[in-house]
């Protein structure tokens, strides 16, 4: 609905409740980080957002396994996050380790994997990387044409983006 302060309000008061209710790492505050990241995000404060993603990552990285999905989904808002920054090189970085930690917990053609290189080949045509972009959104589009019915918009979109990129080279 577009009202990022009254999702932020009741985010913000989540996280109070949960702060005052579980350990300092559980996973929980992780989820409210994350979800207070991604209204900042909405909003265009993206160093508000990157400080909520960084703390929910911190979390993760105490209370779950090496190779979790939700570190994978921590790493991802993160490349999202310096994408619209414009740290493309950080942007990249972050959807890798995200990509290397679904590619252990996930099959090979999973619609999140295709995400990611979705992800990925973004940034590559954000940093004018043509190549190296159409070779992510080709493997998007790929995963998502096995894993998906064809009139799943991700399947659509996966192709125009292919396009898009074609256009540019």
């Amino acid at each position: 609905m577009d009202e990022y302060s009254e999702a932020l309000s009741h985010y913000e008061t989540a996280l109070d409740i949960d702060q005052k209710a579980l350990p300092p790492n559980h996973p929980v505050l992780a989820s409210n980080y994350n979800n207070i990241g991604a209204v900042y995000q909405k909003m265009r404060e993206y160093s508000k957002a990157l400080s909520s993603c960084e703390r929910a990552l911190e979390i993760q990285n105490i209370a779950l396994p090496p190779n979790h999905p939700s570190l994978a989904d921590s790493y991802n808002n993160i490349g999202m996050v310096y994408n619209k920054m414009g740290e493309y090189s950080k942007a990249l970085s972050s959807h890798k380790r995200s990509l290397e930690i679904k590619k252990t917990a996930l099959p090979p053609n999973h619609p999140h994997l295709a995400s990611s290189y979705g992800n990925i080949g973004l940034v590559y045509e954000n940093m004018r990387d043509y190549s190296e972009a159409l070779l992510s959104l080709e493997k998007t589009c790929e995963i998502f044409e096995k894993s998906l019915p064809p009139t799943d918009p991700r399947v659509a979109q996966s192709k125009r983006d292919v396009e898009r990129v074609k256009k540019k080279m």
